[in-house]
């Protein structure tokens, strides 16, 4: 006998609305996707624009370093978006694309690592085409092919290096070669330094010369290159002929007045040891952690007096500081290495103690000493930094100001806009075939084996 159950219809009834109710929950998940990339697209605009006319550039380090600390990405997040900012810059259409919500953002940062102005378009084919996990897998075969190229070419040049010397007829030494592009650039880079101390810097301590003597004309370039060649062989040929001792070789002296020490606005010199003049600033930096020594003059500049001291820190006193700042203590700054600054410097008074120290790296310790930033210790002994301009730099930006609605706000926004998004903006034209990355690849990429160069049908089952 076949019963049915009462209840039957009432149940299949609430299915059907939670379904439907789903349905909508998700559409809506879609739509403020599709907003929210389109709104990274013009957040993305921004950054290329503030990187570009260097707004970072308040003493912090990159624009990724400003949006850690502005923005509160973490430093890789924040890296990835000017990364990505940077390369829309030159691609329209993917930019075009994820402003108007129909790539997500996701897959554009994957496209962006290998999408150039000439593969674009298949490229932007390939992110409508297929989901994230799609676009992922063909970027990845994509750089493989963009790696086993570069290797071929790699070496190929290597194999093909060779330096051809002989003599000439009359005598001379005629030199004919290729090299590798980081040799190359090695040799020209130590051409350029030995032609700079063969010629510049003698050109700035001679007289100049009759113009009508022509013995004494500057010589051509290729010439100097001959020069500073010679010098380079000449230098190798007695490198080990010692210089002088380690310690002394590799340091750097500086001559300042103990006034322009104290303050940077009083007269005196602060020049290098062969002469250049350096910023008081730069002498202040310098003088932070290093050893001096004292020299007297009489009123004729005659020596009258010399006594060594020194103002370095203590490796006891230098591992205390690194355990209690652990990094470079100017706001949003990361780095674990950096220099022990005196807080208040030693010339005017300030004592070689832990409570007068902190952690700089290089960059910010020169930011602080010749650009105009300032630091002092409060009375409950936190560090407040100051811009140039007098105003704090904090440690924590003031939070952004957001709508009561932020959601309805974007919406209204992208209304205003003309943009048109709903929950199908961003829907892949993916219909659960099977990805033969491999083919996908020899379709897409120049510089594929196979001489494939059409796109894919729609189905995705190739020309």
């Amino acid at each position: 006998m076949e019963t049915r159950s009462p209840n039957l219809l009432t149940t299949l009834q609430p299915t059907s609305q939670r379904t439907a109710e789903l349905d909508r929950l998700g559409d809506e998940i879609a739509e403020l996707s599709a907003h929210l990339d389109a709104a990274t697209a013009r957040l993305l605009d921004l950054i290329r624009e503030f990187d570009a006319r260097g707004g970072w550039n308040t003493g912090f380090r990159s624009c990724a370093a400003w949006l850690a600390w502005r923005v509160g990405l973490a430093p890789g997040a924040a890296r990835e978006r000017v990364r990505v900012a940077r390369a829309l810059g030159t691609l329209p259409a993917l930019a075009e694309a994820l402003a108007r919500g129909e790539l997500s953002y996701a897959k554009v940062r994957a496209l962006t690592r290998v999408a150039t102005p000439e593969t674009e378009a298949r490229l932007l084919a390939v992110g409508r085409a297929g989901t994230a996990v799609h676009v992922e897998r063909i970027v990845r075969g994509w750089r493989q092919v963009d790696r086993q190229a570069e290797a071929r070419e790699t070496a190929r040049q290597h194999a093909g290096r060779a330096l051809h010397v002989y003599q000439d007829e009359d005598g001379t030494v005629v030199l004919r070669g290729r090299l590798t592009p980081d040799v190359g650039a090695l040799l020209l880079r130590a051409l350029d330094a030995a032609r700079e101390t063969l010629y510049q810097r003698r050109r700035a301590n001679e007289v100049s010369p009759p113009a009508s003597d022509p013995a004494t004309e500057a010589p051509t370039r290729p010439q100097q290159q001959a020069d500073a060649l010679a010098l380079l062989a000449e230098t190798a040929l007695h490198h080990a002929l010692d210089p002088g001792a380690p310690g002394e070789r590799y340091q750097v002296v500086v001559h300042v007045d103990a006034a322009v020490l104290a303050d940077p606005e009083q007269l005196g010199q602060s020049v290098l040891d062969d002469g250049p003049h350096v910023p008081a600033g730069t002498s202040r930096r310098l003088a932070c952690d290093a050893s001096r020594v004292v020299m007297r003059h009489d009123e004729d500049g005659r020596v009258v007096e010399i006594g060594a001291r020194t103002r370095t820190i203590p490796p006891g006193l230098r591992r205390a500081l690194q355990h209690r700042d652990r990094t470079c203590r100017f706001p949003g700054c990361t780095v674990r290495f950096g220099q022990g600054h005196h807080v208040r410097h030693w010339a005017q008074g300030g004592p070689t103690k832990l409570s007068n120290l902190a952690l700089l790296c290089r960059r910010h310790h020169r930011a602080v000493h010749e650009e105009g930033y300032q630091i002092e210790r409060l009375p409950e002994g936190a560090l407040q930094f100051r811009r140039p301009d007098g105003r704090p730099l904090p440690d924590v930006p003031s939070p952004a100001t957001v709508p009561a609605d932020p959601v309805e706000a974007l919406r209204a926004r992208h209304a205003a806009e003309g943009l048109r998004l709903h929950a199908r903006t961003g829907l892949a034209g993916w219909l659960g075939e099977r990805l033969d990355v491999g083919w996908a690849i020899d379709v897409l990429h120049p510089r594929a084996t196979r001489n494939v160069r059409s796109l894919p049908s729609p189905d995705g089952r190739g020309p």
